[in-house]
């Protein structure tokens, strides 16, 4: 549940004690430490015959397709040290991408519903923004725009989008921190991805894993680790993701295939090593297969394995 400069207090107050968070700063730019590189040679000049991801750092994914380009949870912010540390580089400025068609969010923390992250994509390429009213009424982090009406849709468990070639199935999530927390199926000829925003496990992901046959399925996990608050001179203990245990019980209810852990490098204090899922998945029917992925890797939903950077498959 990261809160960052910018963030309104109200994440903060939810825990049962009151913090005072620094006013908002003014609308901040994104600054890219791989210049255009990744996104105008790896996503944008790939091509692509399936469904297509790239991993973006947190929870955040492009999704291509021959006709589609999706962004979910794009967060390209540098956190708030020494409290919100960021532990890995910033792949893109959204400023530079040419190809968008819609933006996802699954609920409304700073590092989903970022509005740096999100608004050129929808100002420049007029993206659309697919979100839960929390999303839009009582986000994180502070907007400084807002989305014009026809680019703005609020979305609930059981929404059904067509975009392009992809359908997009919207169902529940449980994120004990978050007030509109939702995930999404995505499916295409080619295979079913499914995202799980910052979920932990509940009742809802065997219904998920009932009704769609996952292919690939990206869960976040992290550790319980110690957080400083320095304006408010406190640390305190935070479990904000799934751990070890956690993810392999949510792969299990949705049957995955093919296991994608994310978010565990991001921040400072609740990282883990991603590898260290296998021990805990050993005795498990699912996931078949753990793909300990890294910012900027790609995944080709239909075939097996990390897919290298374009520069090392010539």
């Amino acid at each position: 549940m990261p809160v960052e400069r910018g963030a309104t207090a109200r994440s903060l107050l939810r825990r049962s004690r009151s913090f005072i968070i620094a006013p908002a700063v003014a609308f901040a730019m994104v600054h890219s430490n791989w210049d255009d590189w990744f996104v105008r040679d790896e996503i944008e000049g790939a091509d692509v015959e399936g469904m297509t991801l790239w991993y973006l750092g947190c929870n955040g994914f492009v999704v291509r397709t021959p006709e589609t380009t999706l962004y979910i949870d794009p967060y390209f912010g540098n956190g708030d040290p020494p409290r919100l540390v960021r532990m890995i580089p910033v792949p893109l400025d959204p400023a530079d991408a040419t190809l968008c068609d819609a933006v996802l969010v699954t609920h409304e923390h700073v590092d989903h519903m970022h509005e740096p992250s999100y608004w050129p994509l929808v100002d420049d390429l007029g993206a659309d923004v697919y979100a839960s009213e929390t999303c839009y009424s009582d986000p994180d982090y502070e907007q400084a725009h807002e989305i014009p009406d026809d680019q703005r849709h609020v979305v609930e468990p059981g929404d059904e989008i067509v975009l392009g070639d992809l359908t997009v199935h919207v169902r529940g999530g449980n994120d004990p921190d978050a007030e509109g927390e939702v995930t999404f199926v995505f499916e295409h000829e080619s295979g079913t991805y499914f995202n799980s925003g910052d979920s932990r496990p509940a009742s809802v992901f065997e219904s998920i894993g009932e009704e769609f046959d996952i292919d690939v399925g990206s869960l976040t996990v992290g550790s319980t680790g110690r957080i400083r608050y320095p304006e408010e001179g406190e640390t305190i203990v935070e479990t904000w993701y799934s751990d070890e245990n956690d993810v392999v019980e949510l792969a299990n209810a949705l049957e995955l295939d093919r296991l994608l852990p994310v978010h565990w490098d991001m921040w400072k204090g609740v990282g883990l090593t991603s590898t260290a899922i296998h021990e805990h998945a050993r005795s498990f029917e699912y996931p078949r297969t753990i793909d300990p992925v890294q910012i900027g890797d790609r995944i080709d939903v239909g075939e097996p394995g990390i897919v290298p950077p374009g520069a090392l498959r010539e």
